[in-house]
């Protein structure tokens, strides 16, 4: 049995790094011979200049991405078929023999140190080399490294009890402890939802209330006729890192707010802002946020009830290259293999991500003005060079809202005034 999730495992494992490759390769191909013209709907509003950049800075993440997914898969061999976290566990169990609870978190930490100083490389050559040469890096190397170091210590302070509870439980709550930790895990999600925005979010950017008082009335308006309650309305220092521009909902219950990037506020005018706005709460009325909590829910719970039965098999361990069982390494194998057996199933998930963007942008068209929706997004390919011509194929597996063609064609069909994308932009 041992023999057998062995090369299912190193089998998968090719099998997911060679469709990365090929659909990567296919992106930048796709992409690049579209290069040269700008597709028809968005001809009179984003240039050609505008558009090859879109085009090359799409490329250069894609061959990045690459590189990286190498380096993660020849990783994942390295711990697992080539002995890597055995040799962690055999260097911990000299140091702390007796105590497998703080043995166990010691490993887990060990690893995720180990995959994230492989990581660093690619975040730090794609903030300060391709996002600086396409003019959206704001960063300098200090704060790239303090924003690290802080992420570093709340991942610690936050990770490392929830940790321990999932090795104490594993080792003391019997054969249901699988549950136990389900909903260990469930509440702490909760908890984080409801404490992000107040407690997390400041640590690593400033917040001010919305101060245009117009534009404040408009949207409490609409949100007052969306049935939104919010905790406020924000406005978040994008532009100390990037210039990219966003706006999203966070939180939960009554710690919900609204959150504009001051990257978007300087980009959009009101009419815009109250149309993205819209399809923000086209998320929330059709409870797409609570569905996807419940979803994960559901996943976990499969998940964990898999691992309650896979940490009780040898041949789990041997096959994944460890000689010595224990609940900490079925904890930590099963984090780090579970993708490669999931990684076909990415279409799905995207899939179901793009019909509830779908599902947002018609009740934004149903609140607000689509022309403007379409406005906005145009503006937003345009300023944050985002390609207008992905290959379809590698959209399927990775992305989570429609290629712009798709999305503008089918807003525009239900504006309620069919203007051309050229009319609207000008």
């Amino acid at each position: 049995m041992a023999s057998t999730l062995t090369t299912l495992f190193v089998s998968l494992l090719i099998l997911t790094t060679i469709t990365r490759l090929w659909l990567g390769r296919r992106h930048v191909a796709y992409i690049q011979t579209h290069r040269s013209k700008v597709p028809s709907a968005f001809d009179q509003n984003i240039s050609l200049d505008a558009h090859q950049k879109a085009a090359d800075y799409s490329s250069a993440k894609t061959r990045l991405s690459l590189i990286e997914g190498l380096a993660q898969a020849a990783l994942l061999l390295v711990f697992t078929i080539g002995g890597g976290l055995q040799l962690i566990d055999s260097a911990w169990r000299e140091m702390l023999s007796n105590h497998e609870i703080i043995r166990g978190a010691f490993v887990i930490l060990t690893a995720l140190l180990v995959s994230s100083l492989v990581e660093l490389p690619f975040d730090y050559y794609k903030s300060f080399i391709i996002d600086e040469r396409f003019g959206f890096n704001k960063m300098t190397p200090a704060m790239f490294f303090s924003d690290m170091v802080k992420h570093s210590l709340v991942g610690f302070a936050l990770g490392v009890p929830l940790l321990f509870a999932a090795l104490w439980l594993m080792q003391g709550a019997g054969e249901y402890w699988w549950l136990y930790l389900w909903v260990v895990w469930s509440v702490f999600n909760l908890l984080m939802l409801a404490i992000y925005p107040t407690f997390i979010a400041p640590i690593f950017n400033k917040f001010s209330p919305l101060a245009d008082e117009s534009l404040k009335t408009r949207i409490e308006t609409l949100l007052r006729k969306c049935g939104f309650k919010s905790q406020g309305l924000f406005v978040m220092d994008g532009s100390t890192r990037s210039s990219h521009g966003n706006a999203y909902f966070t939180g939960f219950g009554a710690s919900k707010r609204v959150v504009f990037f001051d990257t978007l506020l300087d980009r959009l005018d009101a009419n815009e802002i109250e149309a993205v706005l819209a399809h923000e709460l086209g998320h929330f009325k059709h409870r797409h946020v609570v569905k996807r909590i419940a979803l994960m829910f559901f996943v976990t719970f499969l998940g964990l009830a898999l691992l309650g039965w896979l940490k009780q098999q040898a041949w789990f361990y041997t096959g994944l290259g460890v000689t010595e069982t224990s609940d900490y390494m079925a904890l930590l194998l099963f984090m780090l293999v579970s993708p490669v057996f999931l990684f076909l199933l990415r279409p799905l998930m995207a899939s179901y991500s793009r019909k509830n963007e779908f599902e947002a942008d018609e009740y934004a068209a149903k609140n607000a003005d689509a022309r403007y929706l379409v406005e906005a997004l145009v503006k937003l390919y345009r300023d944050n060079a985002s390609t207008l011509t992905p290959d379809p194929l590698h959209s399927a597996f990775y992305d989570s809202h429609p290629p712009a063609s798709i999305r503008i064609a089918r807003l525009t069909s239900l504006s309620s005034t069919s203007l051309p994308i050229a009319s609207l932009t000008k």
